[in-house]
């Protein structure tokens, strides 16, 4: 007969291992105006939107002051795999010296999860401009991509407490290294950088973390990153230079020796966001589409798109498409696949769609968040 503690335990266990939650970080120190981003004067604290998911009805259960920012890839938040701890990343501050401008931040915060309501328990520094973040599914290790100067941040976690280790060089100073994804077996990450136009691969031995020199070439601008929960391939959308033409996306490899870039199609413009489902079988983009140009503009459009791709193998096949809003952002699906959120910046919300698996669907559901949704990002379960 078991004993009450580990009556207890399993069911801890259980309910960590059924948490749902998904996590929007919100920016609201910029707004776009007919194009141009412009600074808000005396703004409002930046926030984090904390989702709950389950039971099908997506619900916000906290929201709290954290800085944050929209410059980067738009997976500036990560969650541990027992739900317990978020890092929130923030490229870019308010420059002191002139409010109508930005600078660099370094800024990583760790907000603990478990409290009600969540709060910021330890502010760490990594290097300049860091945007994207990931946290391997053994929840043990943390990297940032530090945009403006070209490092990975290296952090070790062991419960709440998040330690820096060390900083490593990938690429030149201007290489613009904008997110790093952790295999599932936490044993190398690939780095995308779009100042120089490269995809690099990482080994990773507990916190020993090099740089191999392997480099892939996917497409102009290499920006978002997500990589299959089974490791045998990551998705990278190539933002290209903005000026109307249309993009790519790209499937990695992962199972091949060296890994290498499979399959390059083209998306419309500006893939900001690009994530795979948990089971690996769907791939999401989140394209501009030229709502954020001006509306004088030949290439402005009055909505984004949200593309649905299906994964076979290293190929994708298109399954549908549907409207977003302006300057969008971040995209999530729910672990059983029902649910996909977008965080549209000039809305200041996160889009609720539906997929059945045959067509999907956009209901009218929005969740209001404080501030434009920058990223969004469900937990890497093991």
């Amino acid at each position: 007969m078991r004993s009450m503690g580990s009556l207890l335990l399993m069911l801890g266990l259980a309910t960590a291992a059924e948490a749902q939650i998904a996590i929007s970080v919100n920016d609201n120190k910029v707004v776009l105006v007919n194009g141009a981003v412009q600074v808000v004067q005396n703004p409002a604290p930046d926030t984090m939107t904390v989702i709950d998911l389950k039971g099908g009805t997506p619900k916000v259960i906290a929201e709290i002051p954290v800085p944050a920012s929209v410059v980067g890839p738009p997976v500036s938040v990560a969650i541990t795999p027992d739900e317990g701890l978020a890092l929130v990343t923030s490229a870019m501050k308010v420059d002191p010296n002139d409010k109508t401008k930005t600078v660099n931040d370094n800024r990583v915060s760790v907000v603990n999860l478990r409290s009600t309501p969540p709060r910021v328990i330890a502010t760490l520094e990594a290097g300049a401009s860091p945007a994207g973040v990931s946290i391997n599914r053994q929840g043990t290790l943390a990297l940032v991509a530090n945009r403006g100067e070209g490092t990975v941040s290296v952090f070790s976690i062991a419960g709440q407490a998040v330690t820096p280790v060390n900083k490593i060089a990938v690429g030149p100073a201007n290489g613009g290294p904008s997110h790093v994804a952790i295999t599932p077996d936490g044993r190398r990450a690939l780095v995308t950088r779009d100042g120089d136009n490269f995809i690099s691969v990482l080994s990773i031995d507990g916190t020993k973390v090099e740089y191999t020199k392997r480099d892939l070439s996917a497409g102009m601008r290499p920006y978002g990153l997500d990589i299959a929960k089974n490791g045998a391939v990551a998705v990278v959308a190539n933002i290209g230079r903005g000026l109307g033409d249309r993009d790519s996306i790209s499937v990695i490899d992962l199972k091949a020796n060296p890994p290498r870039v499979a399959e390059t199609i083209s998306v419309d413009q500006t893939p900001e966001g690009i994530t795979l489902s948990p089971d690996g079988t769907l791939v999401g983009v989140v394209v501009m589409n030229g709502s954020n140009k001006a509306k004088e503009s030949p290439f402005y459009n009055d909505s984004g798109k949200l593309l649905l791709y299906r994964l076979y193998g290293t190929r994708l096949i298109g399954l549908g498409a549907a409207w977003i809003g302006h300057w969008s952002q971040g995209v999530v699906f729910s672990p059983d696949n029902k649910v996909i959120l977008v965080g549209n910046m000039v809305e200041l919300n996160v889009q609720v769609l539906r997929w059945d698996d045959v067509s999907l669907k956009d209901n009218g559901e929005r969740i209001n968040v404080n501030g434009g949704s920058a990223a969004i990002r469900l937990a890497d379960k093991p």
